[in-house]
């Protein structure tokens, strides 16, 4: 089977792009840092809420992309704990975007199959945003596609913290003395227990951080930095990302096989010589290794 038997392509990039998709050897889980919603407006002397109206619509495509290609897990950050030092009109605005997305979305959800998770310290939500969110995880609770984790009111480290405190609390609850935690005991703790790690971790905007986002669970994802913002990431970019991402040897802190290990190399170098890579449209992406 092919990518394009699951998915029509709208143009002739597309089209292009996923004839060089393997469907075998799709992510099981991409995570997407989605940056750059303000600078979008601002470079177009619009409010900042434009640019957040902009980026629903891309995760829309994105989602549905994701969801067609039958990927079995996509996380999107979409609020950090961080985000309450923004200006509280703002905020306020944030959550009454989230919730008409919910109420507007969710029937193609149900509809795609698609299960919705949140993650993050929810009990500090809104009570409204957090009914809609139980609602919502209520009403496709049983759909069995693929699976999508909102990450909301979100911070990395908050996890590690609330993970170690479930570990301590269990501890003392149980007076294990002895207790000696593993790396599987941690990650059954962790927000996203019971999810696979992410394979690929795609971040907009052209910043070279990962901004307190699953921390502990991206210590061996494929990290893809794209200059586009995101308003502007559409289905074309997020094939870009796959595409590349197929190119990679994963290699888990071994060597890989020779032949692997020279192609890699010369997908490094480039064709414009610079370490990243072009296709000619102006267009570049940095790949970098987790």
């Amino acid at each position: 089977m092919k990518a394009s038997d699951l998915l029509k392509p709208a143009n002739r990039e597309e089209a292009e792009l996923l004839e060089k998709v393997d469907p075998k050897r799709l992510p099981n889980h991409v995570a997407i840092i989605m940056d750059g919603n303000g600078r979008w407006a601002e470079r177009r002397h619009l409010p900042r809420v434009a640019g957040h109206r902009a980026g629903v619509k891309a995760a829309r495509e994105v989602i549905e992309t994701c969801a067609r290609l039958h990927l079995p897990c996509l996380t999107l950050y979409a609020f950090s704990l961080e985000n309450w030092r923004r200006p509280q009109a703002e905020v306020d605005f944030l959550m009454r975007l989230l919730r008409e997305y919910l109420k507007r979305e969710l029937p193609v959800i149900r509809k795609n199959n698609i299960r919705l998770l949140v993650i993050g310290r929810s009990a500090q939500l809104p009570e409204a945003v957090r009914k809609d969110i139980a609602d919502a995880m209520n009403l496709t609770a049983r759909n069995t596609g693929m699976k999508l984790v909102v990450a909301l009111n979100y911070g990395g480290r908050a996890e590690l913290a609330d993970a170690f405190n479930a570990l301590l609390d269990h501890i003392r609850a149980n007076g294990l003395s002895a207790f000696r935690a593993d790396e599987q005991t941690i990650s059954d703790h962790l927000y996203t227990a019971g999810l696979p790690d992410p394979d690929l971790l795609i971040r907009t905007s052209g910043e070279m951080r990962v901004s307190n986002f699953l921390l502990w669970q991206i210590a061996y994802a494929e990290i893809y930095v794209t200059e586009a913002l995101w308003p502007d990431f559409s289905r074309a970019r997020l094939l870009e990302a796959l595409v590349d991402y197929q190119k990679r040897e994963r290699r888990y802190g071994g060597l890989g096989s020779p032949r692997a290990r020279a192609t890699a190399a010369g997908n490094v170098e480039g064709a414009d010589g610079r370490g990243g890579r072009s296709d000619g449209s102006g267009r570049s992406s940095r790949p970098a290794r987790g």
